[in-house]
């Protein structure tokens, strides 16, 4: 009676696995993607953020913070009449948290603005200094962001708020890894860092090009090497994203040199401690921003640039070129569709 007993509990395991693996949906493949433009202006648009409501906020010059309604197809400045014309700053770092738009400007002095659900804006940040310039803004949660820069210093800039926004604190560079001669980071799609939970991972780059990682939400930093192309002022690291706390992708290289595929595409599966190159030599060449496809298993990359959209279903190590169309910045809203922002435009992207 054991035995039998035993044979039927195995048995049962077994089919139940069985059914749990039927179950389990088949990572999706692309081979193809329609671009969709939904906006044509004289803006140069390299940040982009999603709302929960999977409408679009977009940073760009002329001093633009726009809102995208995706249900009337509407696009709103919503700085226009609330600062003065006369100002004429870009932005190419922007965040959307708990009903509320953030962007901050590159160049000196760099302004930070909160923007409300009833359009209020606030200048909420300041910095004045010839070496200021901030790349990229994300938050932890409602309460908590981080915005980071070039040094100004001897170490990357890095501000953070506990408020919502309301108050931001430079880091000294006392509580920061010191920079290497001529680390700094690239304003080039947002995407310089990247966030899950508690951690945050920060990508820079220029003649070192390296990650600052932080476990506690800004309140502690280590620094990680990596062996992307590095050494030149144009060289490095220009985005990364983080599909879950082990695996991360960063992409890069040498926009000067944008046809180069040399040490430009890096990935680690241990939260960023060690890195190793993927794809040497082989496409793509430079890109400025790269991400997760959602629900992939850490599988599922797009990455895009001026040159064009290039799609990889094994974790990076090898890649198919989608579309020719460039692009500047890529965000998804679900498995298959994502908004995409380039020179002058941004289009609805779905993937086949």
């Amino acid at each position: 009676m054991r035995s039998m007993l035993s044979i039927c509990i195995l048995f049962l395991f077994f089919s139940c696995e069985e059914t749990q693996k039927e179950k389990k949906s088949p990572q999706k493949t692309f081979s193809t993607v329609e671009i969709t433009p939904i906006f044509n202006d004289s803006v140069s648009i390299r940040a982009i953020a999603i709302t929960p409501e999977n409408n679009l906020v977009y940073g760009g010059n002329n001093t633009t913070i726009g809102h995208y309604n995706a249900k009337t197809n509407q696009h709103t400045n919503l700085l226009k009449g609330k600062v003065p014309d006369s100002l004429n700053v870009s932005f190419r770092a922007v965040a959307h948290v708990n009903n509320t738009t953030f962007g901050i400007s590159i160049v000196n002095p760099a302004l930070l603005y909160k923007i409300s659900k009833d359009g209020k804006v606030e200048l909420v940040y300041k910095e004045t200094h010839d070496k200021v310039f901030y790349d990229a803004i994300a938050f932890w949660n409602a309460k908590e962001g981080i915005a980071m820069g070039d040094p100004t210093d001897d170490c990357i800039s890095i501000i953070i708020t506990r408020d919502g926004g309301n108050t931001w604190r430079k880091v000294s560079c006392e509580e920061l890894p010191k920079a290497k001669e001529g680390e700094a980071a690239f304003a080039a799609s947002n995407t310089n860092i990247a966030i899950v939970g508690d951690e945050t991972w920060i990508a820079t780059g220029g003649k070192a090009s390296r990650i600052l990682y932080s476990a506690d939400k800004g309140n502690t930093w280590t620094v990680f090497e990596t062996p992307i192309v590095q050494g030149i002022e144009t060289t490095g690291m220009y985005s990364i994203d983080f599909y879950d706390a082990n695996n991360g992708f960063a992409i890069g290289g040498d926009y000067s040199k944008a046809d180069i595929k040399e040490a430009n595409k890096i990935r680690t599966s241990d939260g960023g401690k060690t890195w190793q190159l993927v794809a040497e030599n082989q496409h793509p060449g430079y890109r400025s921003c790269v991400q997760y496809v959602p629900n992939s298993d850490a599988k599922a990359l797009v990455a895009v640039g001026f040159k064009g959209i290039d799609y990889s279903n094994d974790a990076g190590n090898t890649w198919k070129h989608l579309s020719d169309e460039g692009f500047y910045t890529l965000k998804f809203i679900n498995d298959s569709t994502a908004y995409a922002a380039g020179k002058n435009r941004i289009a609805k992207l779905l993937f086949q």
